[in-house]
């Protein structure tokens, strides 16, 4: 279910995870993306209730992630297709499986990502497009972008100041984060 505070919250990955961040959404996602594209097939595959299955289907139609395709008028039916936006999401769900394989899996990986010819197993990886290196936390962290909100400014220096060992400060984001629903 969509959570209306986080989609309009500053944080980029608060945003994401308002919008699919219910795990019946990822789910759904999923499957899109093995192939299902039908109601039933949807239904079927999760065994999630209908009346949840269509609420979730219409969120991800209504944030663009998946368009409605008719496919019959008599009786009118539907198909779910994957858009542009949907069909970027693939590296996140990716992701997961292979996090949920190497911690969640003690039996053995449910799912792999191979590559199609070979049937080669394959493992994700995150990287620097321009220039081939793996993102690692010693060499790549998050910052502040251009357009980052007085609240994203404010946790940065905080936490810039609590490496450094400061230690005595409060994290007080009452006051920034006030301010940022007032920019809007």
């Amino acid at each position: 279910m969509k959570n209306e505070p986080l989609c309009t919250a500053p944080c980029p990955i608060a945003r994401s995870l308002g919008r699919i961040g219910d795990s019946w959404s990822m789910i759904i996602l999923r499957d899109a993306f093995a192939g299902f594209t039908r109601f039933d097939e949807f239904q079927k595959s999760t065994n999630i209730a209908p009346n949840i299955l269509s609420r979730r289907l219409k969120e991800l139609v209504d944030d663009g992630l998946l368009e409605k395709v008719s496919y019959s008028s008599t009786p009118p039916r539907y198909e779910y297709h994957l858009t542009q936006l949907g069909r970027d999401f693939r590296p996140v769900l990716l992701a997961l499986a292979e996090w949920g394989n190497s911690y969640f899996s003690p039996e053995g990986a449910q799912i792999q990502l191979v590559e199609r010819e070979t049937q080669r197993p394959v493992q994700t990886m995150l990287v620097d497009k321009a220039t081939g290196e793996p993102i690692t936390p010693e060499k790549y962290t998050l910052a502040p972008g251009p357009a980052a909100s007085p609240m994203i400014l404010y946790r940065q220096d905080y936490l810039q100041r609590k490496r450094a060992g400061d230690n005595a400060q409060k994290f007080v984001p009452q006051h920034y984060a006030s301010r940022d629903h007032d920019a809007e």
